[in-house]
């Protein structure tokens, strides 16, 4: 549940602290990615070099590394990169500066840039924990869609006996295994996503390919796999690389490779999302040296069909569901609905190079899902974004 899931946790100024180095050990057991970031009060209770060992990774703890090199630790990347943010413990002091975002440490810094679910575990003295300032800030925080892990009853570091003890480090890691808890119709379901173009050689250096970045087909793999599916990313010649050890990759170069890969592993799967830009054409002939300039077979090259990928999958499908992509130019309603029909598709997300911000190598798309019955046209989106809505479309009807 937790493999190659990203934690970043904060730990702030509180005898609790020692609880924070048993939470790395067990994140860390169960496959986690655990990055620490700690306040400078935190040092006083815990020591970077023990939590550094048990996470495998350096503890930061300040915004400049090096003075002399003007090495800096990069508080947006750390936001970017977690799948969760977590800080345990939450201190008074911590408390306060979450909700008034007096940015002067690198765990706020962090907690401000962060983008993902946040997750927080208060831990003071019981007249601390009572006091209405506590009371008011952990409200304003879970207003704010923060998730706050209720502190306990019992002996407190002051010898008072009282609400205001971090939660135990076990019950911290219950509650980051419920989050990513997956409800979903494709837990569980073998799921194929090609992505990327085909590159179709004509002589060792040259080939007929096309602009496709793989950026949509990467996301809908990743976003299947937080749905826990079991993802097999089949892609085509890109520079991209997954977030998560998960999912399966398979590279290949041509369509002839994608149709292969594709193949052998259809029979055993619920599910295939053809994202790639698959090449409809190659040579008829593929050099084995160079063409040179004065070589007349480079003035005319013979081409010949591709194998139709998502035509073979239409043809020989049992219980699979199958999705195809069309980017389209001109009548793109009328083709695209030709193509569902023809492909025997469950669904076809259409795309048109005429709306602005879709298309290749953009970080946006503006889709239609042609249903066999319906249309529903999204709005200029995100590609993760979309993909999440193509995901949530495979489920209805999976």
């Amino acid at each position: 549940m937790l493999r190659g899931k990203r934690i970043l946790l904060g730990i702030s100024g509180s005898i609790a602290a020692y609880k924070s180095i048993i939470l790395v050990r067990e994140l860390v057991k169960e496959g986690a990615e655990v990055q620490v970031i700690c306040t400078e009060a935190a040092l006083d209770f815990v020591t970077p070099i023990t939590l550094a060992t048990l996470s495998k990774r350096p503890v930061f703890s300040e915004f400049i590394k090096s003075r002399e090199s003007g090495e800096w630790t990069n508080h947006v990347a750390l936001g970017k990169w977690a799948d969760l943010l977590i800080i345990a413990p939450m201190s008074a002091n911590t408390l306060s500066k979450l909700v008034s975002g007096n940015c002067d440490n690198l765990l706020i810094a962090t907690y401000l840039s962060a983008d993902c679910p946040i997750y927080v575990a208060p831990a003071m003295d019981l007249d601390m924990y009572k006091h209405w300032t506590t009371t008011r800030n952990l409200n304003l925080l879970q207003e704010r869609s923060v998730n706050v892990i209720e502190s306990e009853d019992g002996e407190l570091a002051s010898g008072l006996v009282g609400k205001g003890r971090m939660a135990e480090p076990e019950t911290l890691l219950s509650t980051i295994k419920r989050h990513f808890e997956v409800d979903s119709r494709i837990a569980g379901k073998h799921l194929i996503v090609t992505a990327g173009p085909t590159f179709e050689k004509i002589d060792p250096v040259r080939f007929i390919g096309n602009y496709s970045s793989g950026k949509m087909g990467f996301a809908i793999a990743e976003i299947a796999e937080q749905y826990g599916a079991v993802v097999t990313l089949i892609t085509g010649p890109t520079s991209l690389s997954l977030n998560s050890d998960s999912i399966n990759r398979i590279d290949i170069e041509s369509a002839e490779e994608m149709f292969e890969a594709v193949k052998k592993e259809y029979d055993n799967c619920d599910a295939v999302i053809m994202s790639a830009a698959v090449a409809d054409y190659r040579p008829k002939v593929r050099y084995s040296s160079k063409l040179k300039k004065a070589d007349r077979a480079i003035d005319a090259i013979e081409l010949e069909d591709t194998q139709d990928i998502l035509k073979w999958l239409g043809s020989n499908k049992n219980q699979q569901k199958l999705i195809g992509f069309a980017l389209e130019t001109d009548n793109e309603l009328a083709n695209a609905q030709k193509k569902l029909e023809n492909k025997n598709l469950d669904m076809l997300v259409m795309n048109s190079l005429n709306d602005k911000g879709a298309g290749f190598g953009t970080d946006t798309n503006k889709v239609t899902f042609i249903f066999p019955e319906s249309n529903v046209t999204h709005e200029l989106k995100s590609k993760k974004e979309v993909a999440k809505d193509i995901i949530d479309a495979l489920e209805t009807i999976i």
